[in-house]
């Protein structure tokens, strides 16, 4: 660890440098870390404390002492993984006093782990991991451990491995549930009666995929929906599209509902049924559902094409800085920081869901009508 850094951030860094970022507030330390929630303080102060933290950051980095971390990202495959990739790396930048190692691993799940003992190797002193599966895990962490480098998880979740000092991410189950809530309510209002669910789902086995179809599930199975099928379309614009080209050639005129798991699968949803011309979104025959809510997803709702968008907040890379610039002053961290998401519609017949969580806590939360000012704020 670079103490005088560390000492430099100490004395500079507030949680105001998380303002308008997406990161979470900052938290009393305490024996037990519970998990932190995001809030976003006043701009002044954020601008005032990037301003100290830069300036000291550059100061560091000039005698020498800069902190060094390697990033091993999911990949490219999304507008929501570009995101989250820029935020981590402005947040973690050289003028923040940061020597950041960035490996794109291209969803090659191999690729990461060898990413990631390859920094163990060059004794950086933290890491940052976006897993692509949840599991296989173990060993690398327990080596991580052994070496004495704090990993930080983002986004999606290792479920196999205790071994990492802190996650920053959604709780996906929650998307699914609320995307589910909404469907009921929405058909109901609507006089819509039999929902024939065609859902295109993402990567196999990464926690966004799993926890996003155990909550939808939940409601297919409660409100005796008929899932005519699921197939991955990886979270990409062309593996949405081609799942959508077979549905349509499987399933014509038998479906009401398509689930796509991120925006990408959704334009190529959309782009499949433009070519075959079946209507959807708003009027149409098909009520498309989405997550993510990156702007162009939430341009799609605007114009009526998306019905309803699940936003997953992709800015962890404040996040980030703020857990580093902890551990560097010898403190605790959460275990565990959720991102605050909203919920994302076209038509306002509807402005709140309620449901019961994953937690099994019964919650209303409200539904953005989407317009033009909501698209230009977004990611």
């Amino acid at each position: 660890m670079k103490k005088k850094l560390a000492s430099l951030l100490v004395a500079t860094m507030s949680v105001g440098l998380l303002a308008g970022c997406g990161g979470s507030s900052d938290t009393a330390a305490t024996q037990a870390p519970a998990a932190a929630s995001t809030e976003a303080p006043a701009a002044e102060s954020a601008e005032a404390a990037t301003e100290a933290l830069t300036e000291a950051a550059e100061e560091a980095a000039a005698s020498g002492d800069v902190i060094t971390v390697g990033f091993a990202q999911v990949g490219h495959e999304s507008d929501w993984r570009t995101a989250s990739t820029n935020s981590v790396q402005a947040a973690l930048s050289a003028e923040n006093g940061i020597d950041l190692q960035f490996v794109d691993c291209d969803n090659d799940s191999a690729a990461q782990l060898d990413a990631v003992r390859n920094f163990i190797q060059q004794g950086v002193d933290y890491i940052v991991i976006d897993p692509i599966v949840s599991t296989g895990w173990d060993t690398v962490l327990t080596e991580a451990d052994d070496a004495g480098i704090p990993v930080i998880v983002i986004d999606r979740t290792i479920d196999d491995s205790d071994k990492y000092v802190s996650w920053v991410g959604s709780e996906f189950t929650n998307e699914g549930l609320a995307a589910g809530e909404w469907l009921k309510e929405y058909a109901a209002d609507k006089g819509i009666s039999e929902i024939n669910v065609l859902v295109i789902s993402g990567t196999t086995g990464s926690s966004a995929q799993l926890g996003r179809t155990k909550g939808f599930d939940q409601y297919v199975e409660s409100e005796g929906w008929n899932k005519l099928d699921e197939q991955t379309g990886d979270f990409t614009q062309d593996g949405g599209q081609q799942v959508m080209e077979s549905y349509l050639k499987s399933y014509a005129g038998q479906f009401n509902v398509v689930v796509c798991q991120n925006d990408n699968e959704a334009f190529g949803a959309i782009d499949a049924m433009d070519a075959a011309g079946v209507s959807y979104g708003v009027g149409g025959d098909v009520i498309l559902i989405s997550f993510d809510a990156c702007k162009a997803g939430l341009q799609d709702v605007l114009d009526g094409k998306i019905n309803a968008d699940f936003q997953c907040n992709p800015l962890q890379g404040p996040d980030c800085l703020n857990i580093i610039q902890k551990l560097q002053a010898g403190e605790d961290v959460p275990k565990q920081t959720f991102m605050a998401e909203p919920w994302y519609v076209s038509e306002d017949n509807l402005t709140s869901i309620t449901y019961t969580n994953n937690a099994g806590e019964e919650v209303t939360e409200d539904l953005v009508h989407v317009d033009q000012s909501v698209v230009d704020a977004a990611y």
